[in-house]
């Protein structure tokens, strides 16, 4: 039988695979929240935040020093840096389409990208500043700043502006149009024979769908892969440090892949440099976990060395470009 009878392009189909999130192509436009809505000149004003360093204490680092757009707006250091070199416990997570995420960090600490965009300006190892309010008078010293919060805001400098300002901007930071989002909505050729059959291997043997699902290939819950604890952190509890639920210990969000092919290291500590490594390990059924939580779907998978190869090549399909105007201060 032919790969193209195996392969039906249509979506009523990828939802009988995942009820519960079917497998979709990703929306042209990220929801909008009504308390920020989006102007070219917040936008503009997010952009000039999200890479200036002024935003850290001694001016040293900006988002971008850990969001890079020539790494999938990721982090190619196994744990990110912060102030004067301080190393993180955990690898950042890609700004590209974390728009259309429910909750933001591997551990779902922050409820909106606004919360989020605030989160490091405070922490110890990242940006370091003492308060937000060190910030918010940092920048009103800024003749261009006051400008511009009084021409997109009608008011002064203030840390919620600035959350909404880089969150709007993060909403453009969106990747549609993909080879696989093109396949899904019927255009046969967009994938190569290899990436149709690691398709193929993705919603079965090798069982990813069960939690890489919906448009953003993640179910946005949280896991214990029993993944290797190479970070700075002693012992990573993950989703526990929010919830305080022992049945939390040692979960992590479930990443979109969504340009994962640009994002590597991969895992929450940055402990895969490749994305043949990540397949090596789920083809394992996953490692050791100290924790009493590791997830009972992962099994080993006895994925032969060819398919491991297809499987790979479907996740090169899944990524997109940027606008080039998006990309740079």
């Amino acid at each position: 039988m032919r790969l193209s009878h195996l392969v039906p392009l249509s979506v009523m189909f990828f939802a009988s695979i995942a009820e519960a999130q079917p497998l979709v192509p990703l929306p042209p436009s990220p929801p909008v929240p009504l308390s920020n809505l989006e102007t070219p000149a917040k936008v503009a004003l997010g952009k000039k935040l999200f890479f200036d360093p002024k935003l850290s204490v001694n001016g040293s680092i900006s988002c971008a020093f850990c969001h890079m757009p020539k790494a999938g707006w990721a982090d190619p250091r196994p744990v990110s840096i912060g102030v004067g070199g301080k190393r993180g416990g955990r690898n950042a997570p890609p700004v590209l389409n974390a728009a259309y995420q429910s909750l933001q960090f591997w551990d779902g600490r922050a409820g909106s990208l606004e919360e989020q965009a605030i989160g490091p300006l405070t922490n110890p190892v990242e940006m370091e500043n003492p308060s937000n309010q060190s910030v918010v008078d940092r920048l009103r010293k800024i003749p261009s700043y006051r400008r511009s919060f009084r021409e997109v805001f009608g008011g002064s400098v203030s840390i919620d502006r600035i959350a909404e300002a880089i969150s709007a901007y993060e909403r453009t930071l969106v990747t549609p149009n993909t080879p696989y989002d093109r396949f899904l909505m019927g255009e046969a050729k967009a994938l190569s024979a290899s990436q149709k059959r690691g398709f193929m291997l993705f919603k079965g043997k090798a069982r990813c769908v069960l939690c890489h699902s919906g448009a953003l290939l993640s179910d946005q819950a949280y896991h214990n892969l029993g993944v290797p604890q190479t970070g700075t952190l002693p012992v990573d509890v993950g989703r526990y440090a929010v919830t305080h639920d022992p049945l939390d210990k040692g979960k992590f969000r479930t990443p979109q892949l969504r340009n994962v092919a640009l994002t590597a290291p991969y895992m929450h500590d940055g402990t895969f440099r490749t994305l043949a490594q990540v397949v090596d390990f789920y083809d394992r059924g996953g490692g050791k976990s100290r924790f009493a939580t590791k997830d009972p779907l992962l099994v080993p998978l006895h994925l032969k060395a060819s398919e491991k190869k297809d499987l790979v090549a479907f996740l090169r399909a899944l990524s997109g470009e940027t606008r080039k105007e998006m990309n740079q201060p």
